[in-house]
């Protein structure tokens, strides 16, 4: 750090306009400085402030537009402004009672592999240009690919922008392996249409890459799922043989590992087999379930992810790095290189035994996405992940007893820390109406702001949905998502002598509940 001169630096001191842009060591130092006061600040008062709060459009706005960008400002000002923009109009996912989407806590590593990635900015399309950067993320995907399974030594792949990007990955190359003619002629020189699976419980991203590859939206078949919310393997049997018998091509099989709405997991073995029989290629989409391969414990859940052809991984689900780092993995290098080969004058000349990632991905120029995952793996260590997604699972099976003994109805069976929850009470209600009792008792609980919950449909059925996602999260933090719950229930309709049940499991969770 700077000697006592540069601690007495002020805001005034910091040079404005283009001279900000590479200032002198003292202001530099005292920037950062306020950063890392916001960082301790948020750190230490984020548990005790609102999950989420309304947000009043017009002021954001009115906010946002004073800054017309015409004189320079103040950094001091502008950082405490936005901060304050941040707090106040932000669902805070870093909150340990966040229970929502797949979005974590991020761990301190990653945040500062965030920050040394911005600083040393690598590019990334070609290895002459970042070695160091191409070979982490390259060690990383081996590593990755070894858990899942893949032999070693045979791992290739791709970090990409997130899920979404992987899973467009896996579609082209399977196009490109199915019909070699796809990548030059494209569709018009196929046979027939092109038709990929995934299930009804899928993320419906498939649908905006099948819009993206030109094979359609309707050449996307959604299989419905058996009464574990799982692919129905006999109804997707019966969809391959029934297009095949009318003139469709089917290519691909999505077995996804952790779903969206319930985090069940496809008969991956299974589904395998049944690619295998048809012939045609076998891609998981594990974004947020294939982090249990780094737990001896959890990893058998995922037996069958090995005979994919591809797999998607996404660090910042489960992983708990800042967004965005997806990745691709498969064992196919050749594949990705003739899926995604290109020259040009003005990229570097390649250097013998390596790959230029501007060659095997979709992207191009990218920043250096690995490098987050690597430091929080390389300090926590295998065991440290392992330990913290066994802790998650734990504290979502909690979860699961607590709010059977208060009277919920459980409505998704799944070894990964997601927990669907319905009003039993609902059950005699039509659809529509089970939606909107369901929706509003998750409004009233996000509005306390005690916590961050979502209604979601399972194959047509309301339910509430809760995902233990944060390192941050407590069994206090349990407690208060349970009396939440039950609280916005009972708020909802007339006290009844069954209501008593919910009071009497309102006790407090310990550590002691959870299983050693």
């Amino acid at each position: 750090m700077g000697n006592d001169a540069d601690v007495a630096i002020t805001e005034r001191t910091f040079p404005l306009g283009r001279d900000s842009f590479d200032p002198a060591t003292g202001p530099t130092e005292w920037l950062w400085r306020r950063v890392m006061d916001v960082l301790r600040t948020e750190g230490e008062q984020i548990a005790a402030r609102p999950v989420s709060a309304p947000v009043d459009l017009g002021r954001l706005r009115s906010a946002v537009g004073a800054y017309d960008f015409g004189e320079p400002a103040e950094p001091d000002v502008v950082i405490d402004e936005l901060v304050a923009l941040l707090r106040e109009c932000t669902v805070h996912t870093t909150h340990p009672r966040y229970f929502g989407l797949f979005n974590p806590t991020p761990t301190l590593l990653g945040v500062v592999g965030e920050t040394l990635a911005a600083a040393f900015n690598p590019q990334m399309a070609a290895w002459s240009h970042a070695p160091a950067a191409v070979e982490i993320e390259n060690h990383l995907l081996r590593f990755l690919g070894g858990r899942m399974g893949y032999a070693a030594g045979q791992v290739a792949g791709s970090f990409t922008s997130g899920g979404a990007e992987a899973n467009l990955t896996a579609v082209l190359l399977a196009l490109t392996r199915m019909w070699p003619e796809y990548g030059t002629a494209g569709l018009r020189a196929l046979p027939g249409r092109p038709v990929l699976y995934a299930s009804s419980e899928s993320h419906l991203a498939w649908l905006k890459i099948a819009h993206a590859t030109g094979i359609g939206r309707d050449a996307v078949r959604l299989v419905p799922v058996d009464a574990g919310l799982r692919m129905d393997l006999e109804r997707l049997k019966a969809q391959l043989d029934a297009d095949r018998d009318a003139g469709d091509h089917p290519f691909m099989v999505v077995g996804t590992a952790g779903t969206t709405g319930a985090g069940v997991i496809d008969p991956l073995p299974e589904l395998a087999e049944l690619c295998r029989e048809f012939g045609i290629r076998f891609h998981v989409d594990a974004a947020y379930g294939g982090a249990a391969a780094l737990s001896d414990r959890l990893r058998g859940a995922l037996t069958g992810i090995e005979q994919a052809h591809s797999i998607t991984v996404d660090a910042h689900k489960w992983l708990s790095v800042p967004m965005g780092a997806g990745a691709l993995l498969c064992t196919d290098g050749e594949g990705l290189a003739e899926t995604f080969r290109v020259s040009t004058s003005y990229m570097p000349t390649d250097i013998p035994d390596t790959v230029d990632p501007y060659t095997s991905s979709q992207q191009w120029s990218r920043r250096f996405m690995g490098l987050k995952l690597f430091l929080s793996l390389a300090v926590a260590g295998r065991s440290g992940y392992a330990e913290q997604l066994e802790r998650d699972a734990e504290l979502a099976d909690v979860l699961r007893r607590r709010l059977v003994d208060s009277g919920w109805l459980i409505t998704n069976d799944t070894p990964l820390p997601v927990v669907c929850f319905a009003d039993p009470e609902a059950e005699a209600l039509s659809a529509g109406e089970s939606w909107e009792r369901h929706s509003a008792l998750a409004r009233s609980v996000v509005q306390s702001g005690r916590a961050w919950i979502s209604p979601v449909r399972l194959n047509g059925r309301a339910a509430l949905r809760a995902c233990v996602i944060s390192h941050r999260t407590t069994p206090e933090d349990i407690d208060e998502l349970l009396n939440a719950v039950n609280d916005a229930h009972r708020a909802a309709r007339p006290t009844t002598p069954e209501s008593g049940k919910s009071e009497a499991a309102r006790g407090r969770i310990t550590d002691g509940d959870l299983p050693d």
